[in-house]
């Protein structure tokens, strides 16, 4: 009977036979792949579907159906239909064709390596990549060969720098002891002296060798980054001679060409789209290949986008497997062979591959569009105010070509890091006894806010409408990514990263809530001297002259300047259930802004705040929190005099209220028969008797019925006021 190949049905000849498999099945050498990613199998590597006996296709280990949290069914998968490329239910037909590559030496170097296939590229529902693996593959060996010639002119580098490096500090060094010695035997110098010049010919020696480091560093970063630009190019020069010669869907043969100029992208991210979950298959796919190593970008950018569906998920795979690999903390052998897993990541090691070159490279290896991006940004160290006169704040970060526009992503700012609390703002996910946290709002941040944080040297790639100066990038607000994350916004829209303070020390910050994030945002602050640790003035803690309250969703944080030495105010938030607030746990609070408060003249004397619990001013926390409504008081500040009542309006219910009074320069304990809490129905009664005229703070303090913890009943804070008495 005549042979045919299971997978292009055409005879098979004994010179370029495979089989009999297991299942009785023949192939020929050029069609026996993966039929998922389109992997050369051998029979020692091959597998069959454990799924479905009837299905008689081959796989690599890593396609093989079966049942697992990042592998679809089989029978799924063909539901969902055959292009992995673009989404679409195409059975759309490939023709093998050589890549035709415009650089002439890369052309003759995949001729040469080129293994003849007389068959038809395969045409079925797997191995639905625009580029050949084969010849994807090659191209990777030959960019792997002048990466090789690169690190071994590194390495000589090195070894030449480090001798003659050694050899005129010998050399200073022996001058330098000579001449001691001759004054020391005339009697010039004594050993005192013989101990400071050692010292100081030290110190000298090793700040040399810091600058000879730095400058080689800096050589290898840029011709590291000079050849994966070159690199990145010749495969997506690949791509592109496919998408002309093969038949692809109509979205495929849309992505351009060629890199578009930067312009603003046409739709904000929230319109591509506003939850993590659209990602799911996508980042458990990446979680998983970032726990196994991979031996080449090839088969690895393959692995990570064997199911995505567009260009944006394929950004979003590569962007998730950095993120959760945390190449910077990898541990390496001394000894990396460039033909091992850990060689890939080589540059990683070396230090001469950032996060963002390597983004740039698996990029073009997905064929898409991407560029790194010079400029500076408030990064760590940084404080508002602050001018960028230097090289102290440089930065890079990538812009990458997707759903039709220039999107930004930062790898090094959303790449895990260890935490040490519980905390559910972030997507987290455990890693043996390491946790990361991973946050969403680097990749494909918006212009508008990404602006913020980051300015690049070319005013194009700000992708604004009206792009702005570096001096304005300085006044811009010193924001972090959770001020965005909570969706909130500065009420002055003219408010700059330095605040000065009136004629009367006094200076506000003024945040909007939106009405989703209303009723579990939790705000807190943190005030001390901008020039040092300080966090106190004579004795009285700089948090004492803050008045933070909310009222109609916006949240205020009023400083009086004690002083006028600079103040560095640090605004922090999170968002809390009432339920968790009640168990009494701590709150990890994280800064969202941070603002200089300047006091150029102070002709008045700040009196601080009486001592109360830390935290908002007003009743709106006990409404959000406890569901208590203010009957009478609905403002932080009341106004009184000898005798007030204050009362509020249950709406779930309290078992208990207790009141307390503090004023400046007095005991708490002889305040404390001056307050009584009783409750009738749903009412709230807090009755106060002051015993003097003054500025009096009242700390209030509830709890539910099964408020107990470790067998105490737990009092919660739930508010507090800023009463003025006056007879």
């Amino acid at each position: 009977a005549e042979q045919c190949c299971h997978r292009c049905t055409k005879k098979v000849y004994p010179t370029d036979k495979v089989g009999p498999l297991k299942d009785g099945t023949f192939f020929h050498n050029g069609c026996f792949k993966c039929y998922i990613c389109g992997t050369r199998l051998a029979l020692k590597t091959y597998c069959n579907n454990r799924n479905n006996i009837d299905d008689k296709e081959v796989y690599c280990s890593n396609h093989v159906p079966v049942a697992s949290p990042h592998d679809l069914p089989l029978e799924k998968r063909q539901q969902n239909g055959s292009s992995h490329e673009n989404g679409h239910n195409d059975q759309r037909r490939y023709k093998y064709n050589d890549a035709g590559l415009s650089d002439m030496r890369i052309a003759h170097a995949i001729k040469a390596t080129k293994v003849a296939k007389p068959y038809p590229k395969i045409t079925h529902a797997g191995a639905n990549y625009v580029v050949d693996y084969d010849d994807q593959t090659r191209l990777e060996l030959i960019h792997r060969e002048d990466e090789d010639h690169m690190y071994d002119q590194f390495s000589q580098q090195r070894k030449d720098e480090s001798h003659e490096f050694e050899q005129e500090t010998k050399e200073e060094w022996e001058k330098a002891l000579a001449d001691f010695a001759r004054k020391f035997e005339r009697g010039q110098a004594n050993n005192k002296q013989k101990d400071d010049l050692i010292k100081h010919l030290t110190i000298t020696r090793e700040k040399k060798l810091e600058t000879l480091h730095s400058r080689r560093k800096e050589r290898e970063r840029y011709l590291t980054q000079e050849l994966v630009d070159r690199q990145a190019k010749e495969m997506l020069e690949l791509f592109k001679q496919s998408r002309n010669e093969v038949e692809v869907a109509d979205d495929v043969r849309a992505y351009p060409s060629s890199p578009p100029p930067p312009e603003p992208p046409h739709c904000s991210k929230r319109e591509i789209y506003t939850t993590t979950e659209v990602f799911e298959t996508v980042d458990q796919i990446a979680m998983h290949t970032a726990q196994s190593d991979v031996s080449s970008f090839t088969k690895l950018v393959r692995l990570l986008t064997y199911d995505a569906r567009n260009d944006v998920e394929k950004a979003r795979a590569i962007y998730r497997w950095i993120t959760i690999k945390n190449l910077n903390l990898m541990n390496f052998d001394d000894r990396v062979d460039k033909d091992t897993p850990m060689g890939l990541l080589r540059g990683i090691k070396y230090g001469t591959e950032s996060y963002h070159v390597l983004f740039k490279r698996l990029c073009s290896y997905a064929g898409l569009h991407c560029v790194v991006i010079r400029g500076f940004s408030k990064s760590a160290g940084y404080q508002p105010g602050l001018a960028f006169e230097d090289n102290r704040f440089r930065n890079t970060w990538n812009a990458v070509y997707l759903d039709g526009s220039w999107r930004f992503v930062q790898c090094n700012w959303g790449a895990r890091h260890l935490v040490n609390a519980k905390d559910n703002s972030y997507d987290t996910k455990n890693d043996g006894n390491l946790r990361y946290e991973y946050d969403d709002h680097y990749f494909m941040t918006d212009p508008v806010e990404f602006i913020y944080e980051f300015f690049p040297e070319d005013a194009p790639w700000q992708l604004l409408q009206r792009p702005i100066t570096l001096r304005q990038f300085e006044r811009v607000p010193f924001v972090r990514s959770l001020f965005f994350k909570y969706g909130l916004q500065f009420t002055n829209r003219a408010l700059e990263s330095v605040c000065y303070t009136d004629r009367s020390g006094a200076a506000s910050i003024a945040i909007e809530i939106p009405p989703e994030a209303a009723d579990n945002l939790i705000f807190h602050y943190n005030l001390k001297f901008y020039d040092d640790d300080e966090t106190t003035i004579d004795g009285l803690s700089l948090k004492r002259f803050v008045m933070q309250s909310v009222k109609d969703r916006v949240v205020s944080f009023r400083v009086h300047s004690p002083s006028t030495r600079p103040l560095l105010l640090d605004i922090f938030a999170n968002s809390v259930s009432s339920g968790h607030y009640l168990t009494g746990q701590p709150i990890k609070f994280k800064s969202v802004c941070k603002f200089k408060i300047v006091c150029e003249s102070l002709g008045v004397i700040m009196i601080p705040l009486p001592e109360c619990a830390s935290g908002e001013w007003g009743p709106a926390k006990a409404t959000r929190l406890f569901g208590l409504y203010p009957i009478t008081h609905s403002e932080a500040i009341v106004n009184a005099g000898r005798h007030v009542e204050i009362r509020f309006r249950m709406s779930k219910p309290l078992s208990e209220f207790v009141a307390s009074l503090h004023r400046n320069r007095t005991d708490d304990r002889s305040l404390q028969h001056c307050c009584v809490a009783a409750i009738r129905g749903d009412t709230v009664i807090i009755q106060i008797e002051f015993p003097d005229e003054g500025q009096y703070g009242l700390d209030i303090y509830t709890r539910q019925n099964d408020a107990i913890v470790n067998g105490k009943q737990l009092l919660t804070h739930c508010c507090k006021y800023l009463i003025h008495s006056r007879s």
